[in-house]
């Protein structure tokens, strides 16, 4: 495997890969990059799809890219899925996906041209005082301490940043920054998460800095992730022959070490309460998802708060990775991730507008008619003075196919569920879902008289605690995150968000799909380059366009640094003057 960018090996047809039609595949998990790796399997590696078998414990496809209705609740969403244009490998998949909604097009033809027609960007960004726009102005008010301080984070090696906190490397004048109220929030990043994920995340989207204000870096589906990316691509699969098991849960992988290959040789299962062992030959390649930010996550109802009944590392996505973990120390350190689930989790909670009697608070938020079928909030809306640290959002309309005509599905999350409300005075974990609706209102500008009766009557609203949902931000070194393909394995490999692969950045879609990718190109020795993440990190007109946005628009020589700094940036510029450099510094008004 190996990474390439441009169109030159984009649009090539692999051949068929040297003894494909003597293998099977079997996928562990039916989330995202199982799937992805199935249709990877079908599409690049052209294995035959009765050959391809995905395994999943629960009744559904999907993963954490959930969305449906469930008669006993209402309609819930566990989150949501921020998506950009440089998905590389996400768009690569999906250009091949048929849609299930406009005849003769992709899923990526349909996104495409639903972002050209209604292009997504928010109209306010936070709010405070019970409504008021917190006046953000799109600006970052990162003093020039706080500016230096990012700086030194973003020129720092990674294995310096190794088991470290972002508190370990950005202080209060920072936290007191615009940025980090977009950046926390957006991300879902805690000052106690890793510090090398930060970097990484800063890197891997530089290139957005400027759209990260006003939400204008993203894009979004049609409708909840799961029916429109999860859906046809599961439709796809079908219709190539692949073979999909519910209700089968994998205990474990056994493997052969031998001195220049490992060889995964059994897999345990259990199927309808029985135990069974497969045997395994090199012919089998066996790809599991290690891990899980959904994992053992609980739903309440309107009248009743989520009850998790999960003590930290328990869960069937860890025990297995556990029971592989122990057998090689190149197979990941899973405790390093799950082992905290007060620092891991958080709460969120669909809510579901019955009626027009709360729509209009909505509307005087984010100055866009939430019935018009188009961008609503234009991604989340952060409630600025919340205990909760408490964030919201609607996207377009329905957000359900089956969504009752005149009825509206929007998301509430909260960082701080441990948190006494504003209103309701109780930390959110202990929030029945029309408490939480009542915290939301209560931010929204109801009167408080009014906001108990719409909480109860024109909303329902489910919420729901996932223990592990930013497991993958802990603090982190080398190895404890395996490779996709760990050195010497054969036939086996790790997909998803808690295996390693370069420069990319997890919690995303495209870091499942990018894991699919490599996995698969690998073990059959796809002749086709993996597309590598987008090198904005490295196009000196993407750094500069990000500095401009950081600091405002002012320039650099207006900043108060430290004296052996500034010495040498007047230094530096007395050398550039009359380059292009200099042109360009002047063109992004640095100078």
């Amino acid at each position: 495997m190996y990474y390439t960018n441009g169109n030159y090996e984009a649009f090539a047809k692999p051949r068929k890969p040297k003894g494909v039609d003597e293998k099977q595949a079997w996928l562990v998990g039916g989330g995202l990059a199982s799937l992805a790796a199935a249709a990877f399997l079908v599409r690049d590696g052209q294995m035959p799809g009765n050959h391809i078998h995905i395994l999943e414990e629960a009744q559904l496809p999907g993963g954490a890219c959930d969305g449906l209705f469930r008669p006993e609740l209402g309609f819930v969403i566990r989150g949501g899925r921020e998506m950009e244009n440089h998905y590389e490998c996400l768009w690569d998949l999906y250009r091949s996906i048929p849609s299930l909604e406009q005849e003769g097009a992709s899923v990526l033809d349909e996104f495409y041209w639903l972002n050209k027609d209604d292009p997504n960007f928010s109209m306010n960004r936070a709010t405070l005082d019970r409504g008021q726009s917190a006046e953000t102005g799109n600006r970052f008010e990162l003093s020039d301490e706080a500016a230096l301080q990012l700086m030194q984070l973003f020129l720092t090696r990674d294995e310096d940043l190794y088991d470290k906190t972002i508190d370990d490397v950005l202080g209060e004048e920072f936290y007191k920054s615009n940025f980090w109220l977009y950046w926390q929030t957006m991300f879902a990043f805690e000052t106690w998460h890793s510090a090398l994920e930060m970097k990484l995340y800063l890197q891997r989207f530089l290139h957005h800095i400027g759209g990260l204000p006003d939400l204008s870096a993203l894009k979004f589906t049609k409708y909840n992730q799961y029916e429109s990316l999860i859906l046809p691509l599961t439709n796809y699969l079908i219709e190539q022959g692949v073979q999909f098991e519910y209700g089968v849960k994998v205990t474990n992988v056994l493997f052969h070490f031998f001195p220049d290959r490992k060889v995964a040789h059994q897999m345990i299962l259990v199927r309808s309460g029985q135990e069974e062992t497969m045997e395994l030959t090199e012919n089998d390649l066996v790809f599991v998802t290690n891990g899980s930010c959904t994992e053992a996550s609980a739903l309440g109802d309107n009248d009743h708060p989520p009850v998790v009944d999960t003590e930290s590392g328990q869960g069937s996505s860890w025990e297995l990775w556990k029971n592989i973990a122990v057998q090689n120390p190149l197979f990941g350190r899973p405790e390093k991730f799950c082992s905290d689930i007060e620092a891991t989790r958080w709460e969120s909670a669909t809510v579901t507008l019955l009626d027009d009697r709360i729509a209009p608070y909505v509307e005087n938020i984010c100055h866009r008619d939430p019935y018009a079928g188009k961008v609503v909030t234009g991604g989340i809306v952060t409630v600025k003075d919340s205990a909760w640290r408490m964030s919201w959002t609607f996207n377009r309309q329905p957000h359900f196919q089956a969504q009752p005509k005149g009825h509206l599905v929007g998301w509430i999350y909260g960082l701080f569920p441990d948190e006494l409300g504003d209103f309701v005075g109780k930390p959110m974990k202990d929030c029945t879902g029309a408490e939480i609706c009542m915290e939301w209102l209560y931010h929204l500008g109801v009167p408080e008289n009014e906001i108990e009766t719409l909480a109860l009557t024109a909303a329902n609203t489910v919420p729901c605690m996932m223990p592990y949902v930013t497991a993958f931000f802990m603090p982190r070194a080398a190895g404890d995150r395996p490779d996709v393909v760990p050195e010497g394995c054969v036939n086996f490999a790790f997909l998803g968000q808690f295996a390693q692969t370069p420069r990319d950045t997890i919690f995303t879609t495209e870091y499942s799909v990018r894991t699919a990718m490599e996995a698969v190109y690998t073990l059959l020795d796809v002749e086709r380059g993996v597309p590598e993440v987008f090198g904005s990190v490295y196009d000196v007109r993407c750094l500069l366009n990000a500095t401009h946005y950081l600091l405002d628009g002012r320039r650099v020589t207006e900043m108060k640094l430290p004296l052996p700094y500034k010495l040498a940036l007047h230094a530096g510029l007395d050398k550039l003057r009359g380059t292009v450099l200099e042109e360009m510094l002047e063109r992004y008004q640095l100078i």
